[in-house]
């Protein structure tokens, strides 16, 4: 049972959509409307929106827009095929909430992987519930949920939390409560927005991890965490791995940690730490240059045996 006061994730979306009826409608199982489905001649419904014999309401999916609040902008074209397949084989199992938007068009508040899916699979009508939200209560429903399904990224999911608190004026102990987190996974989660952008990228896309994230997130100098994720990209660094290195490169006086090192580096000629960062990024690791542009040595970083075995296979050319 959830707090008193919260949204267990298991009911939140009944509790947001302050309905009994979600449960009931969820189990139409029919990709098409019965046969006995007329075109509506009730004032009180949009036009679009036919009723079938039991009184389920449904919709042309052309008729469906994206929600305009939706957190989720990434889907996995496989996981879409499959439900897609899905969908042909059963239908469209729990109705799709919208809102209407205007002439013939509706909002999809929840259920806008179900829409997409459902065109893939070519069906010309699905059951729909129909609502109408604020801003505020279209995120918070579509938040809700992408997380019940673990269908956000987690730039996605911090992004969400953040413009939910932006828009509502709330703490983070009220977004938690109103999605059914505790507040310090909101916390950490909306720590990622902290991460520089090609990081966020590499977290969307799947490369680092958000224990990846967490680590990066925990090295107090700039530069040495510019490193740290170059060695994730570049060695693979399980989250363990990462996490020990942060703490080396937090405690070991790497990367400029001391305000004579970073002045230092500062006025370095600039076509020297441009040629640094592209040994950083090619080889996973920081590279210093001593010296000038015509005369000096390169200083490289390893942290372990397999670390120089793998510098090494990448400077001569090894398998």
């Amino acid at each position: 049972m959830a707090k008193k006061g919260g949204l267990g994730l298991g009911r939140g979306l009944d509790a947001l959509m302050g309905t009994s009826q979600t449960a009931e409608i969820s189990q139409i199982e029919h990709a098409e409307p019965s046969p006995g489905t007329q075109p509506v001649t009730s004032a009180k419904l949009p036009e679009g929106i036919e009723v079938d014999a039991d009184g389920g309401l449904w919709v042309d999916p052309a008729f469906l827009r994206p929600n305009p609040k939706q957190p989720r902008t990434e889907f996995d074209a496989q996981a879409l095929d499959e439900l897609a397949d899905s969908i042909r084989e059963n239908g469209v199992v729990q109705p799709i909430i919208i809102e209407p938007a205007g002439e013939k068009n509706f909002y999809i508040i929840a259920g806008e992987r179900r829409t997409r899916a459902a065109k893939m699979a070519g069906l010309s009508k699905v059951p729909v519930q129909l609502r109408r939200y604020n801003d505020q209560k279209k995120l918070e429903i579509a938040l809700i949920e992408n997380i019940q399904r673990s269908d956000l990224n987690p730039i996605e999911e911090a992004t969400a939390y953040y413009n939910l608190m932006q828009m509502g004026d709330l703490s983070q102990d009220e977004v938690a409560q109103r999605v059914g987190k505790k507040r310090s996974t909101v916390a950490n989660a909306m720590r990622l927005l902290k991460l520089p952008e090609d990081m966020q990228k590499s977290l969307i896309s799947g490369q680092l991890s958000a224990g990846h994230a967490r680590a990066l997130l925990s090295v107090v100098n700039p530069a040495d965490q510019r490193v740290l994720f170059g060695r994730i990209i570049g060695g693979g660094l399980s989250v363990r791995q990462t996490e020990e290195l942060a703490g080396s490169l937090n405690n070991g006086g790497r990367a400029g940690d001391s305000k004579k090192k970073q002045k230092k580096a500062v006025k370095k000629d600039p076509d020297i730490l441009a040629i640094e960062q592209k040994f950083l990024e090619k080889l996973g690791t920081r590279c210093l240059l001593n010296g000038t542009l015509e005369k000096g040595s390169i200083e490289i970083d390893y942290f372990s045996r397999a670390d120089l075995d793998r510098l090494y296979n990448l400077i001569t050319g090894s398998d």
